[in-house]
C-alpha cells in the first residue's frame, strides 16, 4: 500500500459544502474507476457468465477462494492493467479489488499469485487427480459466449453485418512455450487473432508466430456464423480483412456458404500493369493540383494457381508526393450495388476502426 506524505487535498467548495480528501484510513485503493465496470458487468452479467464455464473439481469444504472470486479477482486485474499474477501479492489486500471480487469477509485477503497460477498456468493433459489440476473450462462455452453477449446486444435482428478479421503481435521477453521470431514485427512473439462486429469481440485466439496469419480463421468464421445465423437466418455477413486473409481456403468458403467478403490483395507486377493507364491519370492529376490524386478501377483477375476462380477486383490507382500507391481488394460484392470507389473507401477502408479495439 502506498505511504501518503500528505494527509488532506482540498477541492474546489461546492456550492456552501468544502470538499476535501483524507488519507487517514490504514487501507487504501487507487483503483476507484474499477466501479464503472462493475456497473458494466451488472448490466451483461459477464463475470458470472464466464463461472459457469468452468468445472471446479475442488472439495467444497477445503476450499477458501471461491471459484467466482478467483475468476473476478483475476480478470478484473487484468482489465485495471495489472498483468503478471504477482502482482496480486500487493492486490490481495486492496479493499475495493475485494469489493469488486466479491468477497465475503473483507478482512480477510484475496487469493495470493500461487493459487492464480494453478487456476491459470496448470499443463494441458494433467489429471484431475492431480493435486494442481481441479478447475478446468470449457473452450467451446467461451468461444460461444462471446458471440451470444453480441447477438443479445442487438434490439432486433439487423439487416447486415461486417465481420472484421485481424492478427497483432503479442511480444515475449522470456523462453515462453510456442516462441518464435516474426520477421513482419521483428520481434519474438505470439500472434493471436481477432474477429470483431463493430465493438464487439467475437473470437480472440491465442497462437504461436510460426504460421500464416489465417491460420485458423475458416474454421473460426465457420463457428461464428453457424451460431449467427442459428439467431438470425436471414441477415447478409460480409467479411472484411487485409490481404493476410485473401487466401483461396476463406475465400472458397464464403462462396460456397453465402457470405460475401472484401480482402485486401498484395500488389503485384501483374496487377499494376491491370492499372498502368489508371496510374498515369493520377500522375497527371497529381502534377497539376500538387496534392494526392486517385483513380479507381476494376477489373477480373484469377492467379496462375492458388485461385479456383476468376474474381472480381477493385483498384486504387493513387499517386502522392512520394510516387505511386496502387491498393488492390478482391471481393464478392456486386459492382451493380458496389461502386468501386464507396466499396473501398467507405467499406474496406472502415476495417481501420477494428485496429482501435485491438
Amino acid at each position: 500500500m502506498p505511504e501518503c506524505n500528505q494527509n488532506e487535498f482540498a477541492f474546489a467548495p461546492h456550492f456552501s459544502r468544502q470538499v476535501s480528501a483524507r488519507f487517514s484510513e490504514r487501507q487504501l485503493s487507487t483503483e476507484g474507476g474499477v466501479l464503472l465496470l462493475r456497473e458494466t458487468d451488472r448490466k451483461i452479467g459477464l463475470l458470472s457468465r464466464v463461472s459457469k464455464c468452468f468445472s471446479d473439481h475442488r472439495q467444497p469444504w477445503l476450499v477458501e477462494h471461491e471459484l467466482g472470486e478467483v475468476l473476478a479477482q483475476r480478470i478484473y486485474g487484468l482489465v485495471l492493467g495489472y498483468e503478471d499474477v504477482n502482482d496480486h501479492e500487493e492486490l490481495r489486500r486492496d479493499p475495493l479489488l475485494a469489493l469488486m471480487a466479491g468477497k465475503r469477509k473483507m478482512e480477510e485477503p484475496l487469493a495470493g499469485k500461487s493459487t492464480l497460477n494453478r487456476l491459470e498456468l496448470t499443463p494441458a493433459g494433467s489429471p484431475l487427480k492431480d493435486r494442481y489440476h481441479k478447475i478446468t473450462y470449457s473452450a467451446e462455452a467461451l468461444d460461444r459466449l462471446l458471440v451470444e453477449i453480441f447477438l443479445e446486444a442487438q434490439a432486433q435482428a439487423p439487416h447486415q453485418i461486417v465481420l472484421d478479421l485481424d492478427v497483432t503481435d503479442t511480444p515475449l521477453y522470456g523462453q515462453q512455450e510456442d516462441r518464435f521470431f516474426h520477421g513482419y514485427y521483428n520481434e519474438y512473439c505470439y500472434l493471436p487473432l481477432y474477429s470483431f462486429c463493430g465493438d464487439h469481440l467475437l473470437c480472440a485466439r491465442q497462437r504461436a508466430s510460426n504460421q500464416d496469419a489465417s491460420a485458423g480463421s475458416r474454421e473460426e468464421v465457420e463457428r461464428i456464423v453457424q451460431q449467427i445465423r442459428h439467431r438470425w437466418p436471414k441477415v447478409r455477413i460480409i467479411l472484411r480483412a487485409d490481404s493476410g486473409f485473401c487466401r483461396e481456403e476463406l475465400m472458397g468458403w464464403c462462396e460456397e456458404n453465402q457470405v460475401d467478403y472484401v480482402f485486401g490483395l498484395a500488389r503485384n507486377p501483374r496487377l499494376q500493369r491491370k492499372i498502368a493507364s489508371q496510374l498515369q491519370e493520377a500522375k497527371q492529376g497529381h502534377q497539376k493540383t500538387g496534392k494526392a490524386a486517385r483513380v479507381f478501377a476494376e477489373f477480373s483477375y484469377c492467379t496462375r494457381k492458388s485461385w479456383s476462380r476468376t474474381r472480381r477486383v477493385v483498384a486504387k490507382a493513387e499517386y502522392l508526393e512520394k510516387g505511386e500507391n496502387p491498393r488492390f481488394v478482391v471481393t464478392s460484392l456486386p459492382a451493380e450495388s458496389w461502386e468501386a470507389a464507396a466499396l473501398y473507401e467507405k467499406t474496406y477502408c472502415a476495417r481501420g476502426e477494428m485496429e482501435n479495439r485491438i
